[in-house]
């Protein structure tokens, strides 16, 4: 019987050994992860698994990371594994991934390791320096922390991986381009004509303006473009032309902006007069950019210097005005004229001193995604085809005719973000004066309210505000800056796809907005209210004053409530000119010409849309979200994000958007009132601790009673 039982024993031993194993086997090949976050960080977002999905060739990632780095790079690392492996779990045989070891063993580099580095540099992969506490000390240590994108002949990088923040959607965004760009290849029916002017002349005086290496940049660039090409399915016909006639090189220069040299004889260094150029002229159907090899500036006292363009920079710059070129990205219209705020600083208003109200930032983050096409109103018309228009704070009238071919824009399907300001800043001559605010009427508020929409001329102030440090001399401490609202969850409408997980804004001079209803026709548009002030919100209209001394609140509460800062109105909109003469184009000479061929007793039907196709409208009245100053140029602040994601959704690319939106981590905490924080307080202070207690007697009377029956039971 005895030994029965050890063989009992030995057989349940083997079986849960066996158990064990086979358990594990199943965890191994059938696995799940379940991600509990709210906004699912850790799992790929629709966008992402679209993306990968939908890709018809290879794709290969290589990635070049140190191993052992100190916290939070290690987590980096460890992020990154898991993310490419969801992307190679749903792109499956098109997708794949491999990491290579970069790190120097015991001090020495192994072979391997020496020829994984010398590929991660032949791609431009550098390494970083980070910062490393060994032994309580700081130091700093050389770390390899990027990857390559290969799809095709087409190479992307990301040469830093510092943070997991934003991690995917720089993948994503990058292998979407790529996708975007071979089929945008694949369907070129004409190549792009590269033309470098590079003048042999300019070799004789190239050691006099410090370039000594000219005479070998014609063979570098030629190279560089040659390795471009061969990444590019052999797009580029590239010529070179050496012309150094000043007339020809005046030509040319006033035909493509480039810049041509001409310096006088000099006997002593037996160099004769002479002229040159050296730039590159990118033309594809109609349409040119030019990329200048040589730039001169002006420096204080040392006066004119040259500087030779770097040829390996140059791949990257010719890459993209190539894209541009092929438009691999959506078109979207910026209106360029009409007082609007410029994509670019204005350079003689940061000479003297004034703001530039340069949208330079917003440029570059909508450029990454997007084709920007400036439009004059004044001179032509609003193409067709585009996916957006923004028309950014205008100031000057427009008329009747313009108003109408903005109607019909929107008629057509073509979605607007009008982003405007209610005042116009004019600043006194005489020093010391405070500025003064007028109102702006550019005549695009008529056809707002006949879609619905009302700006009031005045500005928004808010307790809810951002705080500024103001300084020593003006008493120090924090100052609320009541005309910039901070705009928190509560106010904030995060049910759209596009404004989830945006939890945090500021805005600067927001005017605030009120629906027409009796201008919205329910069952054709849907208005949905995106952004509102706090409770503790009142108007400032009349006389404009934005100095913050002599800003207060109002005294009565009476006077505070909140207002309506951003809408978005979508559905099928009826013309502002329905029922009405279509306006009349003021005449120029082209039209004067074409008035003079017109043929008489013809006359023209269904000249305009009076209803629209499916379209939408943004109207938010604060510029000062586009501007340098509230924008990241990675991208990541909520600002940028919302603005980012309003462009993405009039666009039609919501996963994208909600893709972005993951990327913030800013999650502020709940506001309370003080009753309700003495509340929380009392409950862990004095609550908490009851409870415990109790649940001690509680515990002790059950044991008390246990042994009373015990004892009864056997008569102890």
């Amino acid at each position: 019987m005895g030994n029965f039982s050890i063989k009992e024993k030995y057989f349940k031993f083997i079986l849960y050994l066996v158990v064990i194993v086979l358990v594990n086997i199943v965890g191994i090949t059938l696995f799940f992860r379940a991600d509990l976050t709210r906004d699912k960080i850790y799992s790929l977002s629709l966008a992402s698994q679209d993306v990968v999905a939908t890709l018809s060739e290879p794709l290969s990632i290589k990635v070049f990371f140190s191993k052992d780095l100190p916290a939070p790079h290690n987590n980096t690392e460890r992020f990154l594994r898991d993310l490419l492996e969801e992307y190679a779990a749903k792109g499956k045989k098109y997708f794949n991934y491999t990491f290579y070891n970069v790190t120097p063993e015991e001090g020495t580099l192994t072979g391997k390791t020496d020829e994984n580095r010398d590929m991660a540099q032949d791609y431009g992969i550098q390494p970083v320096q980070i910062r490393i506490m060994e032994n309580d000390e700081i130091k700093f240590k050389n770390a390899y922390m990027g990857l390559v994108i290969i799809h095709g002949d087409l190479i992307e990088k990301i040469e830093a991986i510092t943070s997991t923040n934003g991690l995917e959607y720089q993948l994503t965004t990058a292998i979407q381009k790529m996708n975007n760009k071979v089929s945008a290849l694949l369907r070129l029916d004409e190549k792009i004509n590269v033309t470098m002017y590079l003048s042999s002349s300019l070799n004789d005086i190239a050691s006099l303006i410090g370039l000594d290496q000219l005479p070998l940049l014609g063979k570098a660039v030629a190279d560089t473009i040659e390795k471009l090409n061969n990444k590019s399915l052999g797009i580029l016909e590239f010529k070179a032309i050496d012309i150094s006639d000043k007339e020809k090189l005046d030509l040319i220069g006033k035909e493509h902006d480039l810049m041509a040299l001409t310096w006088p004889a000099i006997p002593e260094k037996d160099i004769s007069a002479g002229s040159g150029a050296a730039g590159l002229v990118i033309e594809f159907k109609n349409k040119a950019t030019t990329l200048p090899l040589i730039s001169a500036m002006e420096l204080p006292i040392i006066g004119t210097t040259y500087q030779m363009a770097d040829p390996a920079a140059l791949e990257e710059e010719l890459n993209s005005v190539v894209e541009k070129l092929i438009g691999i990205n959506k078109d979207i219209g910026f209106l360029a004229d009409h007082g609007t705020h410029s994509l670019m600083p204005d350079r003689l208003a940061m000479m003297q001193g004034r703001p530039s109200e340069a949208m330079q930032v917003f440029n570059t983050l909508v450029s990454s995604r997007y084709s920007i096409k400036p439009i004059a109103l004044k001179d032509g018309a609003i193409p067709d085809g585009l996916s957006a228009l923004i028309i950014a704070r205008p100031t000057q009238k427009f008329s009747d005719y313009e108003l109408f071919q903005i109607d019909q824009a929107l008629m057509k399907g073509t979605n607007i973000a009008f982003v405007s300001d209610s005042f116009n800043e004019i600043m006194p001559q005489q020093g010391g004066m405070p500025p003064s605010y007028e109102p702006i009427d550019t005549g695009l508020e008529k056809l707002l309210t006949h879609y619905g929409v009302n700006i009031k001329k005045a500005y928004v102030l808010d307790k809810q505000s951002y705080k500024h440090q103001a300084p020593q001399n003006m008493g120090g401490g924090e100052q609320n800056i009541y005309f910039a609202p901070m705009l928190k969850e509560k106010t904030i409408n995060n049910t759209p796809e596009f404004m989830d997980n945006i939890k945090g804004l500021v805005a600067m001079q927001i005017s605030p907005l009120e629906l027409l209803q009796e201008n919205i026709d329910k069952d054709k548009i849907v208005a949905t209210t995106l952004l509102s002030s706090s409770d503790e919100s009142w108007l400032m209209e009349g006389n404009i004053n934005l100095n913050p001394m002599f800003i207060s609140p109002p005294e009565s509460t009476d006077e505070m409530k909140s207002y309506d800062l951003a809408y978005l109105l979508s559905g099928t909109f009826t013309s502002y000119f329905k029922g009405k003469a279509i306006p009349e184009k003021e005449l120029g000479e082209k039209d004067i010409t074409e008035e003079k061929n017109k043929l008489e007793g013809f006359t023209a039907r269904h000249t305009f849309l009076e209803t629209s196709k499916p379209a939408k409208l943004f109207v938010l009245p604060c510029s000062q979200m586009l501007q340098d100053n509230m924008l990241d140029p990675q991208g990541r602040t909520t600002n940028a994000t919302f603005i980012l994601n309003v462009i993405d959704h009039l666009n039609g690319e919501d996963k994208i958007a909600r893709l972005r939106s993951k990327q913030q981590t800013l999650n502020p905490i709940a506001e309370t009132t003080p009753f309700g924080r003495g509340i929380i307080k009392a409950v862990n202070i004095i609550a908490l601790p009851i409870i415990v207690i109790l649940f001690g007697l509680l515990v002790l009377a059950k044991r008390t009673s246990r042994k009373k029956k015990i004892a009864s039971r056997f008569n102890a």
